[in-house]
């Protein structure tokens, strides 16, 4: 009798885990089945089986057009594409729905091309789509791109100088441009401005080739980046606050402003001490400060 209860015991455990096994590859099984098949991808209008590799430019949004037919009754739907570049990746996703089988439909995806090409023009982008909800999922083929820099273009790399100046200081401002776009950059200036001063100076950094060879001879005394450093020279008269200081880098082909905060403090007194005949003028700096003494009419002054 005892045997026999073992027995069943033993059944039944066994029973229990081949159900559970069974379960397991049912959901595993439903969980990675098409949910949908793909008729075709366009990326920016063109389609990606139709020869050849589709061009992007960095830095720009492109739009991908996803084509397919539900195989399934589905809903809670979503797709998702993935950008996936050297160094940084784009993603997004967006929310299907409810779909039926049989069915057409078109989902569209807006994604920002990364800017990671260091020392290339150009170089291969990897597109990754996935339709799916909680119980299917469709991965489909990795699509290459080309993504191209933009044809001229520059950066900013740096503007550097004191967070906090004086009225009536000449500021220094170390600026680093360089030329990210696919052609050379010729004939560039830099404008440094603090427009709410209407102050503005322009200095040539010269031309900037698009990646730097060592190798060839007709890029010899260029550079893919300059230095330089730019002053301004700020007025007394300049009120204590924050200004913004701009940095515009231009040529013929391309243009790009970059701004950073600064503070500028002003020491000088508004008011001078009147005792008698007499001007008292105080100077609590250290450096040379220059009034001017305007008298109320009909009030003159003299030079003495």
């Amino acid at each position: 009798m005892e045997k026999t209860k073992m027995d069943a015991k033993k059944l039944m455990v066994s029973f229990l885990a081949v159900m559970s096994v069974l379960l397991f590859v049912v959901t595993v099984s439903a969980a990675t089945s098409n949910l949908v098949s793909v008729d075709k991808v366009e990326v920016n209008g063109l389609q990606q089986d139709s020869g050849g590799d589709i061009s992007v430019i960095a830095g720009d949004t492109v739009t991908v057009d996803v084509y397919f037919t539900a195989s399934e009754n589905a809903s809670d739907v979503r797709i998702e594409g993935q950008l996936n570049g050297a160094r940084y990746d784009s993603s997004t996703e967006n929310f299907v729905g409810d779909i039926e089988s049989g069915n057409r439909y078109r989902e569209t995806l807006t994604l920002k091309v990364p800017y990671d090409l260091k020392d290339d023009v150009s170089d291969d982008l990897t597109l990754a789509l996935e339709i799916f909800n909680g119980d299917f999922k469709t991965e489909l083929d990795d699509i290459t791109l080309r993504v191209q820099r933009p044809s001229y273009n520059a950066a900013v790399m740096l503007i550097q100088t004191d967070n906090v100046v004086s009225a009536g200081q000449t500021m220094g401002i170390d600026v680093v441009l360089k030329n990210i776009g696919y052609n050379d950059l010729d004939n560039t200036y830099v404008t440094v401005r603090i427009p709410a001063l209407g102050l503005e100076q322009t200095d040539f950094f010269g031309d900037l080739i698009a990646v730097e060879n060592p190798e060839d001879d007709s890029n010899d005394n260029k550079d893919d980046t300059a230095r330089r450093k730019v002053f301004l020279n700020v007025p007394y008269s300049a009120t204590t606050g924050i200004y913004s200081l701009e940095v515009e880098a231009r040529n013929s082909e391309t243009s790009v402003v970059q701004s950073k905060q600064i503070f500028i403090q002003n020491d000088v007194p508004n008011s001078v001490i009147k005792s008698g005949n007499s001007l008292i003028v105080v100077n609590p700096t250290n450096t040379v400060k220059v009034y001017s003494i305007v008298a109320d009419t009909p009030a003159t002054v003299s030079d003495s």
